[in-house]
């Protein structure tokens, strides 16, 4: 899809917390956009959350399975207050209505 679409992606994967800050530090450094599935760090990583909201460019959080219709634990998201957006319960679509949505985002601040 991205590139039908002329656009630049970085698809990045790790189980790390101490990786996945990283990369979110290093999106901030560099004012980028970012697509994240925070996964189970969702519902407890503060450290994840607090370098979320850092970010200057628009985040979008997404999830495969829908939070809200799973266990009750999993219907909070500290990750939420410092996203743009949120898509979640299209399996792996959410990952393409994810970056429909950035694209969208992004033109109409340019």
């Amino acid at each position: 899809w991205a590139q039908s679409q002329d656009e630049t992606i970085k698809v990045l994967q790790t189980n790390s917390e101490e990786t996945l800050i990283g990369w979110i530090h290093a999106a901030i450094l560099e004012k980028s956009s970012v697509v994240l599935n925070p996964a189970a760090f969702t519902h407890y990583s503060y450290a994840i959350a607090d370098a979320c909201a850092m970010l200057v460019a628009p985040l979008i959080e997404v999830h495969i399975s829908n939070p809200g219709a799973r266990e009750e634990f999993r219907h909070h998201s500290v990750v939420t207050p410092a996203a743009t957006g949120v898509i979640a319960g299209f399996e792996l679509d959410s990952y393409l209505l994810a970056l429909q949505a950035m694209s969208r985002l992004l033109l109409a601040k340019a």
